[in-house]
């Protein structure tokens, strides 16, 4: 029979391996002397664009990122390490981050995961400066309406030519 410590720890492992393997994005930031105000407003703001921080004991996420197949992820776990994903837009997360990293000194990003790929301190301050998904959205959208509006515009002025070179040979004969 498991002990109840044995237990906690493999559903600890179990959730730090679960929370990366079904997340296409993940950050490992380290906290050290952050206040728990400022923590709880860095939970509450990554909430809210659909992310979730997960702090645990370092032995115990090494373990999980290693039984996933993220050695490299596993070595950056040092000092008070959380563990940030979800399914939320990537560039959003990265922009609530970089954000409270200049308000809080204390904390560093160590890495990240985006879709398989190992991101650096670097490249998690270049996601933080794209446009949110929604405007990269419309921008696509707007490239791809752009010819059908102008289309459409020259074949209604076509027609509108057309309506009023008509016109104009109806007043000539005597029509209203």
């Amino acid at each position: 029979m498991k002990k109840v410590g044995q237990f906690y720890r493999e559903r600890l492992v179990q959730q730090v391996k679960d929370g990366v393997a079904k997340n296409d994005n993940i950050f490992l930031i380290n906290y050290s002397k952050v206040s728990g105000i400022q923590m709880s407003d860095l939970r509450k703001n990554l909430r809210g664009a659909g992310a979730k921080v997960c702090v645990t004991k370092n032995s115990i996420a090494r373990l999980a990122l290693k039984e996933v197949n993220q050695e490299t992820l596993a070595d950056r776990v040092s000092g008070q390490t959380a563990l940030i994903w979800g399914g939320a837009d990537s560039s959003e997360v990265s922009k609530i981050l970089v954000k409270f990293i200049k308000d809080a000194e204390n904390i560093k990003v160590q890495g990240g995961l985006l879709q398989g790929r190992i991101l650096e301190k670097e490249d998690v301050q270049k996601l933080s400066e794209l446009p949110s998904r929604e405007v990269l959205l419309t921008m696509l959208l707007s490239a791809i309406q752009s010819p059908l509006t102008r289309l459409a515009g020259a074949l209604n002025a076509k027609t509108r030519e057309l309506i009023s070179v008509l016109h104009q040979l109806s007043e000539k004969k005597g029509g209203k």
